[in-house]
Parts: C-alpha cells; structure tokens; sequence
C-alpha cells in the first residue's frame, strides 16, 4: 500500500486466545478470513489497495477501493447485506476519463442503509487527475461525477485529489480534497471542501487559512469526520510565510467552512514544527478529537492529540510513547483509522514508533476521561521479531469505552509481514493473535494488509483488507465476529 503517505499497513484477523476474568467484557470470537469476490477478469487489487469500510448496522456494510484489469484500474465496491457479502460493483467512471485508466475510490461513507457517497480521483482525456464523488440510492450506484472545483481552478494540468468523505445522514454528506490554482506567478496546491445538501453535491469552496500561508501553501487534506449535518471537522497541513508546515484544523458549522487554523501544538515543539494532523474521529452530536506528529526541539517525531469543545481547540498534548522508545521514537501514523473515540473525552490511538535498540513497534494509547494515558507496546503473538518498518497499528474501533479492537502487523521469524488483532478488554489491551488467511497464504505480503475495522458492538465487527495470493497478486478478504 503505497498512497497518501507511502506506508504499508497489515491483514486478516483470527480469535483470541486470552484468558479475562468473567466480569470483563469478552473479546469477540472472530471467523476465518474469507477471500472476496472480485469483478470477472479483474488481476487482483493494484497494490493491495481496499482502504475503506463503512457499516450501517452489524452485517450490512460496504468497502472501497480499486482492482486491475486490463492495463488500467476500475473503482470498486464491496456490499455485505444481512451480513453476507453479495456480488461486487465496479463503480461506472465519468464521461470524461482517460480510456484505460479507470477510477480509484478512496472514501466511502454510508448516511443510511444502500445510501452511500464514494470519492476518489480518476485521469481524464486531457492528461488532468480529476476528482469525483458517486452516491448509492436505495441500493443502486450512479455513475461517478467529475467534482466542480472553485472557479481559480486550473484548467489544464489540473491533479485534484479527495481521499475522504463522511455522510451523517442520508443524502448530507462533507468531503475536503486539494487541487491546482491558476495563480499568476505559479500553480499553488490548495484545499477545497464540498457538500452534498438533501442529495445534491454543490460546487466545491476553496479552503483559506487564518495564518499567511506561503506563496504556494501545499495544503493537504487527509481525513475529515462529521459529528451531525453540516457539522464537520477536516484535517491536514500547509506551508506558512515562514516556510513552516504547520497542523491544519478546518471546521464545518452549520454548513459553513470557517478558515483554517495552525492547531497549537505542545510546549516542547520545535520554531520548525514541521506539524500535521492524518486523522480526526468525532462523538455523534458532540466534539472530535484529531492525532498527528511534530517535530520536538530536540528534533525527535513525536505523536500528538488534540480536542475540540465548544467550537475552541484544546493546545494539542504530546503521546507519551511506550518506556522503551528511542530518544527519537520516530512517531508514524498511516492515516487511515488511527484514532477512535467510544464518547468525548474516551479515545484510542495507535501508530508506530521505533524503540531504543532501533527497531520499528507498534503502539497503542487511550484516553480516559479526557486525559492521555502512556501508549503501550503493541504485544506481539510468539514468533513475532518487531513490527517492522511496515508494521505497526493501523484500523482501531471501539464499540465503548475501554473496550477496543485494533488491526496491526509484525514480521515473523521468517521475515515474512503477518498480520494481528489486538483487543482492549475492560481498560487493558492484550495480547494479539496471528491472523490465518485464506486458502494457504502465508503473508499479507509488503503492500497488503487490514485498512479498515468497525465493531458496531463488542461482540459483533466487520474488516476488510488484502493478502498476497501469490508472488505477485494481492487478494481481498473480508472478516466478521
């Protein structure tokens, strides 16, 4: 998986073999990893590419991603109905695209049940990336829809890109990319956000900073989440004056876009920050909290968390990394389903970092009652050497407060990347399992892995992701408990 930050995430998932005491709140019990169908004379999933699951209700989900035919790519569209996975969609392209090419869906976000909104980019005719949004009504996907940019949009060598999407309703749904100005001197990449209102997209809103951003911003749009209608909060980066990267926090209040803002970063930051915020989850009609990394004074990366209540920013809090990190832990976040909050103030994290002896780990962190516990070490299945470069924790979920579940990977004696679920019972995280993958594959190989999870309940969770089938061809599978 080599896309939004160039990282390579994890696998499947199997049952737990940890002993709780009977008043603890049990782990699920997690079924084989089921291979997924895939489109007729569809080559696998380019890059093991299936980063987004959304669910409903338990057993009626939908995942996104793209897989490889004939040169090209075609968007495609994963549905589980009464918690069986029916036949996949390819996802029909604009008008507009390059023959061959095909489009990617990298969001996808459900307002109700077979009402969905998918976005992602595509290549038109004329050698532009292009970015589109397509919405499922009553079951049935229309065609994708070329997104109108803001009116400075740069006509030709245009390269828009929207990875995120979130519908709190049926039919009212938030998105955030970036795209190519026209700017006398030089095309700039900046930030645009989009609404859909009562079914209807409207034209995308350029994105303006409170600080002076640089003559090229460089505004990057990672993740938006949506805690009601029109209530929204997206997050990224820019480049000030002072040719700093600075955190960027953007909110949606009753449908309009405020500026953005530098999110205030913790007190032992560097004048050179070199800050960003990757992912943000916010509490159904309440506030979002949002993780990202900073370069400290001493030069270390270190992970950061920030809240939001009431309209007004908390200063964000350095992540006390696990007892064994290195002086410079080197804090990663895949940007993907890092941070999850049960309710306000009860939240996990989880990333990688490397420890004192220079390997790569994973790590995981929560907040209870507002306040940021140390992050522990991911606990490894016997076997496992380290996470590896490419390990780590990537989906978390927490179907309530103290009780979560993790999707991470490691590399075993072989050096071979495996892939494991990790459950936090009652407050405690224990120790992850292996995953056994369909059929006889043996690696979630470098590319493949989990993107997503989402346990609506604790004892009821859906995953989605990619193995390595063969030397070369990744594979989808899905997972229920």
């Amino acid at each position: 998986m080599k896309f939004l930050r160039t990282a390579v995430v994890m696998g499947a998932l199997v049952t737990l073999a940890t002993v709780v005491p009977a008043s603890a709140s049990p782990a699920p019990s997690w079924q084989v990893a089921k291979q997924a169908a895939l489109p007729k004379g569809a080559q696998g999933l380019p890059q093991g590419y299936l980063p987004t699951l959304t669910c409903v209700s338990p057993g009626n989900c939908e995942a996104g991603g793209a897989y490889a035919v004939g040169g090209g790519v075609q968007g495609l569209i994963l549905n589980e109905t009464n918690g069986a996975w029916t036949a996949p969609i390819t996802l029909k392209a604009p008008n507009d695209v390059a023959k061959g090419t095909g489009v990617t869906i990298y969001g996808l976000s459900c307002g109700a049940l077979g009402n969905c909104a998918a976005v992602g980019s595509y290549n038109d005719r004329g050698g532009n990336v292009q970015s589109f949004v397509a919405n499922e009504v009553r079951g049935k996907w229309s065609a994708a829809l070329k997104v109108t940019l803001p009116a400075n949009a740069r006509k030709s060598g245009q390269s828009a890109l929207v990875r995120t999407v979130s519908c709190p309703s049926l039919g009212n749904c938030s998105t955030v990319g970036n795209y190519q100005d026209n700017y006398q001197v030089t095309s700039r990449t900046v930030g645009f956000a989009l609404n859909e209102v009562n079914g209807r997209w409207q034209r995308a809103r350029e994105i303006m900073t409170i600080s002076t951003p640089n003559i090229n911003p460089f505004i990057t749009m990672d993740q938006i989440a949506c805690a009601s209608i029109a209530n929204c909060v997206a997050v990224g980066s820019f480049i000030d004056a002072n040719n700093v990267t600075q955190a960027l926090v953007v909110s949606e209040v009753r449908g309009t876009w405020s500026r953005g803002l530098s999110l205030p970063l913790p007190a032992n930051a560097s004048t050179y920050a070199g800050a960003s915020v990757s992912e943000v989850a916010c509490v159904k009609h309440s506030a979002c909290t949002v993780l990202g990394t900073y370069n400290a004074s001493t030069g270390a990366v270190e992970g950061m968390s920030a809240s939001e209540s009431g309209g007004t920013w908390s200063r964000a809090s350095e992540l006390t990394m696990p007892a064994n990190a290195g002086v410079n832990p080197r804090v990663f976040l895949y940007g993907f389903d890092g941070v999850t909050c049960a309710s306000a103030g009860n939240c996990s994290v989880g990333g990688q970092y490397v420890d004192s002896t220079g390997h790569y780990q994973g790590f995981l962190a929560n907040e209870v009652a507002g306040v940021w516990t140390s992050a522990v070490q991911l606990s490894l299945p016997s076997g496992g050497t380290s996470a590896g470069k490419n390990g780590g924790v990537i989906a978390l979920t927490c179907p309530s407060a103290g009780n979560c579940r993790a999707g991470a990977a490691y590399l075993d004696a072989t050096g071979s990347y495996q892939a494991l679920v990790v459950s936090e019972v009652d407050g405690t995280w224990q120790a992850g399992a292996k995953v056994v993958l369909p059929g006889r594959a043996t690696t979630v190989g470098i590319d493949g892995g989990l993107y997503a999870l989402v346990c609506l309940t604790a004892s009821s969770c859906t995953g989605t992701g990619s193995f390595l089938s063969t030397a070369t061809t990744y594979e989808g599978f899905t997972i229920a408990s």
